[in-house]
């Protein structure tokens, strides 16, 4: 066959041999090469002339190794090559054919007609300005994108009259920007189609090629729809801002934690605040919350909390006490999460969850059930109190009348002291705010400033815890009503003097109280113990632990009583 080839000197034959491409004449009845020009045998590496009655399956194996199209051949070296084929038409069977031979890159193989279909199943579509004459060519589904009919060539006023003033504005500025730097960009815009002016999201991604300057080149990209995307992403995103200000108000952490690495993502500057921690120190690991976070006593129950969410593929609910980072204080968490996994059946790889500082709420708590101890125990008290009340003012009453004033004196008092302990915080009275409001109906003035002749109080602050304020209010109550029926408080001319301090030892604080009377009647004896008396000796010693000593010099009535003072109930303490 290469014996029928024209002569050198055939201008045809050299045109054939010189040709800047690869040129190959094949027999399809032989399916053997008839020729094949200088290019094509450099390009696969033969010798000149080496090619000719040679099989076509030289070039590469299958049946479709002269199909049009992309195809991979194969070098004498075995290396494999891209070669983009375009045979002749075929004429009658038998008759020789020839197939254009050139190399393709790969960016010219993914160009190919074969991956265009790729762009549409993508929902992309291409298209071009020539700079020159400032025409918009578009694809099919570009124009369908954009609600035009298929074929058109659109001018830039034509594509901005779909949009707003400020976004024709905002895309002008970021393509010419792009293109004077000679960078890709991408622009997403609101624009009403063409057609049935339905507002869509498009997003545009192009690059310039060639020169811009003089208006010289091509700017080439591609066109999608992103309606439902953008849709989805702003519905994301409201719904993350209804949760960030959620768990904002609601004052909770949010975090995820990734088992397998042990990394810990905090997504709100909630959870730092919990932890004493600045966003520049990063999250906690699971590892270092147990080891050096949680309470030692709080772990064992972490761990199991964990164990059983996993295993029962429940939510995590956990609680425990946290030492604070910046400042070492001891707080009190309580932890809900989920473990999640990366799909159905496979293991958990993430617990997402919640944390919320509940140190005052524990703490109010726990103050509430204290309180609500406290309050049984006087009501216990009181009507006990009460009782007794009943029981000797009715021994010692004369008549119904005089029954009545000591009664309803009596439970005036408790009254009062009850009413002091319940407006202090703390469950506590002031010393001397019950000696005050007893003594105040018979002093001059204020008890103790300028001016005060018949009582004095004199002492420090004095706060008596509730359990000794109400027997202690009782006393001080009996003690005015006698001074003032029978001692000093019963002429214009008396006068009361209470005087106290307070002293400490290993053993705790003692109270030290002294009732002196003088310038009243003169003083005798009493010939019977009446209920005062029976308070006094009694109640204090029973209820306070006091020490009580009394006499009756005939100048005024004296009385000295030493009591401890009980410790406060932290518990109770609004500032603990």
């Amino acid at each position: 066959m290469p014996g029928d080839a024209r002569s050198p000197a055939d201008p045809y034959r050299r045109g054939f041999e010189e040709a800047g491409i690869g040129l190959v004449i094949v027999d399809p009845a032989t399916n053997r090469i008839y020729d094949a020009n200088r290019f094509l045998t450099t390009l696969l590496g033969y010798e000149a002339g080496s090619l000719p009655g040679q099989p076509v399956t030289v070039f590469g194996d299958g049946p479709d190794v002269l199909f049009a199209g992309i195809r991979r051949w194969t070098t004498t070296s075995g290396t494999p090559l891209d070669v983009r084929i375009r045979p002749s038409a075929a004429t009658d069977e038998g008759h020789l054919r020839t197939f254009v031979v050139e190399r393709v890159d790969a960016d010219d193989i993914v160009r190919s007609e074969e991956n265009r279909a790729a762009l549409t199943a993508a929902g992309l579509g291409e298209w071009r300005i020539d700079l020159a004459d400032g025409l918009l060519r578009v694809s099919r589904r570009a124009a369908h994108i954009l609600g035009f009919p298929p074929g058109t060539s659109l001018t830039w006023p034509q594509v901005a009259g779909l949009m707003e003033a400020p976004e024709v504005e905002r895309v002008k500025a970021t393509a010419r920007a792009a293109m004077r730097a000679g960078t890709p960009f991408a622009i997403e815009a609101r624009l009403r189609r063409a057609g049935d002016d339905i507002e869509i999201r498009v997003s545009a991604r192009g690059q310039a090629i060639g020169a811009v300057g003089d208006r010289s080149g091509i700017v080439v990209g591609v066109l999608q729809d992103v309606t439902t995307r953008v849709g989805a992403r702003d519905a994301l995103r409201e719904s993350e801002e209804r949760l960030r200000i959620a768990t904002s108000l609601a004052e909770l952490g949010i975090f995820e934690w990734h088992m397998l690495d042990d990394q810990a993502v905090w997504e709100n500057e909630r959870m730092f605040a919990i932890f004493g921690r600045r966003p520049e120190e990063g999250a906690l690991g699971k590892r270092e919350f147990l080891s050096t976070v949680l309470h030692p006593d709080d772990r064992p129950a972490f761990r199991r909390a964990i164990s059983t969410a996993l295993r029962e593929d429940s939510t995590l609910q956990a609680s425990g006490r946290i030492q604070r980072a910046h400042d070492g204080a001891w707080r009190i968490i309580d932890m809900a999460g989920r473990f999640e996994s990366d799909a159905p059946d496979r293991l958990p790889r993430r617990l997402i969850g919640v944390v919320a500082d509940v140190t005052e709420r524990r703490i109010a708590e726990e103050r509430q059930a204290l309180l609500i101890r406290e309050l049984h125990h006087r009501v216990k008290n009181t009507l006990a109190t009460v009782q007794a009340i009943v029981g000797s003012t009715a021994r010692t009453a004369s008549s119904i009348e005089s029954f009545y004033e000591a009664f309803v004196g009596r439970i005036m008092s408790l009254a009062h002291t009850h009413s002091v302990l319940t407006e202090d915080t703390w469950q506590t009275a002031s010393l001397r705010n019950l000696l005050e409001n007893e003594l105040r109906p018979y002093g001059d003035g204020a008890s103790d400033g300028p001016g005060a002749r018949r009582i004095v109080l004199d002492g420090p602050p004095v706060d008596l815890a509730s359990e000794i304020a109400v027997p202690i209010g009782m006393a001080i109550h009996e003690l005015t009503t006698n001074a003032a029926k029978h001692g000093a408080l019963s002429t214009q001319e008396g006068r009361v003097t209470i005087t106290w301090n307070v002293t400490e030892d290993a053993d705790g604080k003692t109270l030290h109280l002294e009732w002196s009377e003088s310038d009243g009647p003169p003083v005798r004896p009493p010939t019977r113990q009446g209920f005062g008396s029976r308070l006094l000796q009694r109640v204090l010693t029973a209820q306070v632990r006091a020490d009580i000593a009394t006499s009756y010099p005939p100048e005024g009535f004296r009385l000295t009583m030493t009591a401890p003072l009980p410790a406060r109930t932290e518990g109770l303490n609004p500032l603990a």
